[in-house]
């Protein structure tokens, strides 16, 4: 009976052993994509494009993601992923509002600084999908995990703060949302004051939707 156990338990393992080598190579290649995806946009790369700023050839790139829309969404997701884990700590490690609200705005800012090039991906890649709609269910996935982010930030604070947030989880995320692509328009603009302003909305905005202003 072990043997027969065995036989059926060991394809299973070759099996999960391959797809986790796949995904792998997938998350490599897509770090070394990210670079040229973040420089030149959505409307001017292409996997030729790519191949030829990284060191994986054009067949490599085609064989793990069947074109450019797959690549680009699963490189943005890779980061949101990264970028949404980041605030949650900050929602793990607060423990009053003002405390919440400075390390949310500065994590906002110093991503607007690091990260501005991978943020405009992101932006670029969600205006496209109001054109083509091999884009949609990945920029709506992504969107809907910043706004569960946003959402823990706000009522995290709101339970700090002792206020109930005053508006829905959609308006809260539009206002945290355009606050930050304005203030991304600004910094990649060359406004050296755009990661203070930033810093100093977001604080505010978080007074705003739970009314403690």
């Amino acid at each position: 009976m072990q043997h027969v156990t065995e036989a059926v338990e060991r394809p299973a393992r070759i099996s999960r052993r391959r797809a986790d080598k796949v995904e792998e190579r997938r998350r490599e290649l897509a770090d070394a994509a990210l670079l040229t995806l973040s420089e030149l946009g959505y409307a001017r790369t292409s996997l030729r494009e790519i191949a030829q700023n990284s060191e994986f050839s054009h067949g490599v790139l085609h064989y793990y993601f069947r074109d450019k829309v797959d690549l680009i969404t699963y490189c943005v997701r890779r980061y949101k992923a990264v970028c949404v884990q980041r605030y949650d700590d900050v929602v793990a490690t607060a423990t009053t509002a003002p405390a919440l609200a400075d390390e949310f705005a500065a994590a906002m800012a110093a991503t607007l600084v690091a990260d501005g090039l991978m943020h405009r991906l992101w932006y670029d890649l969600r205006s496209q999908s109001l054109f083509e709609e091999s884009f949609r269910d990945d920029v709506a996935a992504i969107d809907a995990s910043l706004e569960r982010m946003i959402e823990r930030i706000v009522a995290r604070y709101a339970q700090l703060s002792g206020r109930p947030p005053v508006c829905g989880t959609g308006a809260a995320y539009a206002m945290f949302d355009g606050l930050f692509q304005q203030a991304l328009w600004r910094h990649l603009a060359g406004d050296p004051q755009a990661p203070d302003t930033l810093r100093a909305d977001v604080v505010q905005m978080l007074a705003v939707v739970t009314g403690t202003t």
